[in-house]
């Protein structure tokens, strides 16, 4: 999953919950400009930490998993 992605599913997630964006930076104890920044992939100067506390408050956790294709979808993951 590519950084852009996180943030869009932070957002997604942020919504399947019904929260606000200041609910959930209560939630997180993070200011609400710094998850709107996250949420719209301004993640420059965002820490794994803090992607993990959001996550956290909303019940998810970050994964690893291997690479396929520098990145790419393959054929199985590609949607039409």
């Amino acid at each position: 999953m590519q950084l852009y992605e996180i943030a869009q599913q932070v957002k997604i997630l942020r919504k399947e919950k019904k929260l606000t964006q200041q609910q959930l930076s209560e939630l997180s104890n993070i200011s609400r400009v710094t998850l709107g920044k996250i949420e719209r992939g301004e993640l420059g100067a965002v820490t794994v930490k803090t992607l993990d506390i959001i996550l956290r408050a909303l019940d998810y956790e970050l994964d690893i998993k291997p690479c396929t294709s520098f990145g790419l979808p393959t054929l199985g993951e590609q949607t039409f």
